[in-house]
């Protein structure tokens, strides 16, 4: 005999209690944040050193309520909610992982050491993320730190990704355009 679940229909509940179809653009973009934050726990299973692995802890646990909140359109279900004072967290950050590295002479291509690497991943999916936010925020209600918080994190792992590397004595490497071709 074969149970049905409430989800075997195509639809799913949300935080507040609304059911909505699993193609539903907030789905998606529940789905890529939690995406990230999967991805997020491969780079930390490589035990970043320093301050990296308590901030990308700190970064899961903000996805999850960055979630909670994407879940709770209508704000009816209590919780936690992505703030300002997140985002100035992850400035704060931004402006050190910056003041650190040498700047930016040209585009750099992901890679590094699997930790840099996976964050290198993560950066990617949190920008999918982040047009998935927009998308939704185009038809429906988003918190507007929602969309700002994820902008930000995708500069932060970025510049993260650089400093792991710097940190390891890893080069950049740096494409150079179209003649950047074995060979030239």
């Amino acid at each position: 005999m074969t149970r049905k679940h409430h989800g075997d229909q195509g639809e799913t509940s949300l935080f507040d209690g609304a059911r909505v179809a699993k193609t539903d653009a907030r789905i998606s973009a529940l789905g890529s944040v939690d995406e990230l934050n999967s991805a997020l726990g491969v780079a930390m299973s490589s035990c970043p050193p320093g301050d990296h692995l308590d901030r990308l802890a700190w970064i899961q646990t903000r996805l999850f309520t960055l979630g909670s909140d994407l879940a709770n359109p209508g704000g009816r279900a209590r919780g936690d909610r992505i703030s300002a004072s997140d985002i100035a967290s992850l400035d704060t950050w931004l402006d050190g992982y910056r003041a650190d590295l040498p700047p930016l002479q040209h585009f750099i291509l992901p890679g590094g050491t699997p930790t840099a690497a996976s964050v290198n991943l993560a950066r990617t999916v949190c920008r999918r993320a982040e047009r998935e936010v927009f998308r939704l925020a185009s038809e429906a209600a988003v918190s507007p730190d929602v969309p700002v918080f994820l902008n930000r994190l995708s500069d932060v792992l970025f510049e993260l990704a650089r400093a792991l590397n710097h940190e390891a004595g890893v080069l950049e490497r740096v494409w150079l355009g179209p003649r950047d071709r074995p060979g030239d």
